[in-house]
């Protein structure tokens, strides 16, 4: 109960329903739009490029922001049209770019911590975009291409720094600061030590393997297997124990949530499937504004609204029935559960490169 308690503890000063409303206010844009062209398959490029660029937004005068921002949404473009390029093509290729692009991600804490948290938004959007276009590929009646997805993707960071425009120069054309403030901004360059070198090999290692396990075994709804471990996995070696387990936590409760959210219209076709399937992008889209509003309230809510809502939009275009509910259950867990191994390694592999120095000179460890 003790550890219940820690793991679901809420900091009162860490909501923040200003910026969950802002984001609503900017997602419903994109809705609305391909609710009317009737390009649904395109809504969750363009959402998660506007929660991404907002996330890698750095404050401060808007000639570097803009520079900063539209530099992150070129390399998120690149990244999008690799993932939807390759994503239905032979699993052998999707198991190189995962390792490739993970590992990259891990690295690139030596350009900052700011940059590195970037660089592990856009390797995260890269397994749910692999996951999206696996689904839209298996979907008979959706058509999905590549540059349209790549457009979406800009679009959604562009409208972002639209509206971070529009709010510089209605506060005046004052530096901001970031919009996510909580977030490091630290751009220093760091050493890689061996430890984090080693580490972001072995969670390049294990994003790979779960890849050729679902797409080169081609298991039902395998996509779940690598994004539960994506979200389940904890970013760095330095992360507390307790921030893991509320990872581990809100991966399992997304995937509950989204479990019975895609109960709904199982079974269902023709204008009831349609009508669901719109109310259900609605509550993905609420769930990422309780996402922006709680990320500092409580992590484990955060990593469930955010794993629900990402699970459930990947889902709609591939109808399902209910037998597929046990399948994601088990990918979920499955992934989780590795997740789960790596870090414990990763911890192990620290305490003993920690060691390794004492016992050569016989003097504890600063």
């Amino acid at each position: 109960m003790g550890w219940l308690s820690k793991v679901f503890a809420c900091d009162p000063r860490g909501l923040n329903w200003p910026r969950a409303v802002g984001f609503l206010d900017v997602g419903m844009v994109p809705l609305f739009v391909f609710w009317a062209i009737g390009y649904e398959q395109y809504l969750l490029s363009t959402l998660f490029g506007a929660l991404f660029v907002a996330l890698a937004d750095p404050g401060g005068g808007f000639g570097h922001r803009a520079f900063d921002l539209a530099l992150f949404a070129l390399i998120g473009a690149g990244v999008t049209a690799l993932a939807f390029g390759i994503g239905a093509d032979a699993w052998g290729w999707l198991v190189l770019a995962a390792f490739l692009v993970t590992l990259t991600a891990g690295l690139a804490l030596a350009f900052g911590t700011h940059r590195f948290v970037n660089a592990l938004l856009l390797n995260i959007w890269f397994i749910i975009a692999v996951g999206v276009e696996s689904g839209l590929h298996g979907a008979s009646h959706v058509t999905s291409h590549t540059w349209a997805q790549v457009v979406s993707w800009t679009g959604g960071a562009a409208l972002w720094i639209l509206v971070a425009f529009l709010w510089w120069l209605i506060r005046g054309r004052a530096d901001l600061p970031q919009p996510f403030s909580e977030l490091p901004g630290d751009t220093s360059r760091r050493k890689l030590t061996p430890p984090v070198i080693l580490f972001a090999l072995i969670r390049a290692l294990v994003i790979a393997g779960t890849i050729a396990l679902a797409y080169g075994l081609d298991l039902s709804y395998g996509s779940w297997l690598p994004i539960a471990a994506m979200i389940a996995m904890k970013p760095s070696l330095e992360q507390a124990t307790l921030v893991s387990v509320q990872r581990l936590v809100g991966a399992l409760l997304g995937a509950g949530a989204a479990l019975l959210l895609l109960l709904v219209p199982a079974n269902e076709d023709g204008l009831r499937l349609f009508a669901v399937d719109r109310g259900l992008e609605v509550v993905a889209l609420v769930l990422l504004m309780h996402g922006a509003a709680i990320r500092f309230w409580n992590y484990a809510f955060y990593c469930a609204a955010i794993a629900a809502a990402v699970l459930v939009l990947i889902d709609l275009p591939k109808p399902s029935d209910y037998s597929a509910e046990g399948y994601r259950v088990l990918w979920t867990l499955c992934g989780v559960g590795m997740a789960l191994v790596v870090m414990v390694l990763a911890g192990l592999l620290a305490k003993r490169a920690g060691k390794t120095p004492a016992q050569r000179t016989g003097k504890p460890n600063e």
